[in-house]
């Protein structure tokens, strides 16, 4: 049986941090009813992570030095793993963390910049980001796997595995079952670390002058980990992101709390042409979409110039299908909401590409979704580069 217990985790993050790491942490985390802290180290709630991403934390880390967790985690991601370990209250509040034989664990760059200088991986056995393994090497057995567990501690290799470290550690605080319970729902792969696949009808060039500029609506309940995957995908292939926010406020909280900043308020992003607009899923903010009447109208415009435009998880459903956005094209999305899409005869695939629409079935099928974006404007052999270099 799964445990019933309730568990804190601190999460800290810093200018620099990894979005998706964190965000997958915290969102996994969160979806296993653990009671997580996101702490900025930085002077401000607010940081700029990796990918032009700006999140805002729950608490300044330097207020929650005499607190005890269950778990301290730390995303990676360049400078921000650097930052993590030249921050003294962090270095003080892991040791004595690990002293009490209390589980932590690392992903990406920061078992080799923060733990391994710590001096928290000695004898162990441990992984992180493949550019990172020789330096590792200098303070524990390395060992060339997605997730490794080791003791009190549980390192992976980077933004493509963070759902499976994940999952990982609510096995190793809840159980088995819990674990499980909380997989189904996340649409993971099955067949992890392989080259990502598409399903592709009535194929055309998706076009663009200088770089791609493409618009990411986010709202109050999107689902954190799509639209960040999307933003930093795409970020990382050098296209124009826009984030732009269908609330009143540039800020938005997301599915599981996770607290994104926009670049802009939709009534503003709605001033532009773009070459993709994408929506992120996420139930309470798909309805949110739907209701939007600029955001509407941006989509609609976009279907007119035939330009590309898509959705994940909920939005396929919820959005794009009844506003006439997806007459005539095949679609996929999130399992329990396929219903709701008029043509079901591709909903098994986990990413669709008819034409210029595309879809994609929920969180576990984000990063390859923004991929094939990438394949689309860039060509594989550039989705291929990240896929590697993100370990998806």
């Amino acid at each position: 049986m799964a445990s019933t217990k309730t568990a804190k985790a601190l999460v800290p993050i810093a200018n620099g941090t990894e979005p998706v790491e964190a965000a997958m942490i915290i969102d996994v985390l969160r979806r296993a009813e653990t009671i997580v802290t996101v702490a900025s180290i930085e002077k401000h709630l607010q940081i700029d992570a990796a990918h032009g991403v700006k999140i805002v934390a729950d608490a300044l880390l330097s207020d929650c030095v005499d607190l005890t967790y269950d778990l301290i985690v730390l995303p990676g991601g360049m400078p921000g793993a650097a930052n993590l370990r030249d921050f003294a209250i962090l270095e003080r509040m892991v040791k004595k963390h690990a002293e009490e034989g209390r589980l932590y664990a690392a992903i990406c760059a920061a078992p080799a910049v923060v733990l391994g200088p710590w001096g928290l991986l000695k004898g162990l056995k441990v992984t992180c980001h493949p550019s990172l393994m020789e330096q590792l090497s200098a303070y524990a057995t390395t060992v060339e796997s997605r997730v490794v567990q080791d003791g009190n501690v549980i390192t992976s290799r980077g933004p493509g595995t963070t759902m499976e470290f994940g999952i990982a550690l609510v096995e190793r605080l809840f159980g088995k079952e819990k674990a499980d319970e909380v997989r189904g729902p996340l649409v993971m792969r099955s067949n992890p670390g392989d080259e990502y696949t598409v399903a592709e009808l009535n194929s055309i060039e998706w076009t663009y002058s200088d770089c791609p500029k493409v618009l990411v609506p986010i709202a109050n309940g999107s689902e954190e980990m799509e639209a960040l995957s999307i933003i930093d995908v795409l970020q990382r292939a050098k296209a124009t992101v826009t984030v732009a926010s269908v609330e009143d406020t540039l800020e938005v909280s997301a599915r599981r709390k996770v607290k994104i900043v926009a670049d802009m308020l939709i009534d503003d992003a709605a001033k532009f042409q773009y070459d993709l607009i994408v929506l992120p899923g996420g139930l309470p903010g798909a309805k949110k979409f739907s209701s939007t009447e600029n955001l509407i109208g941006l989509l609609k415009k976009q279907k007119e110039l035939n330009r590309p435009y898509g959705a994940i998880c909920a939005s396929p459903g919820w959005v794009l299908e009844p506003h006439g956005l997806l007459k005539g094209k095949k679609a996929t999305g999130f399992p329990p909401m396929i219903e709701k899409l008029s043509d079901k005869s591709m909903v098994e695939h986990r990413t669709v590409v008819d034409g210029n629409v595309i879809t994609s079935k929920g969180p576990g099928s984000a990063l390859e979704f923004a991929l094939v974006m990438v394949e689309k404007f860039f060509g594989r052999n550039k989705a291929l580069e990240l896929w590697k270099a993100m370990l998806v």
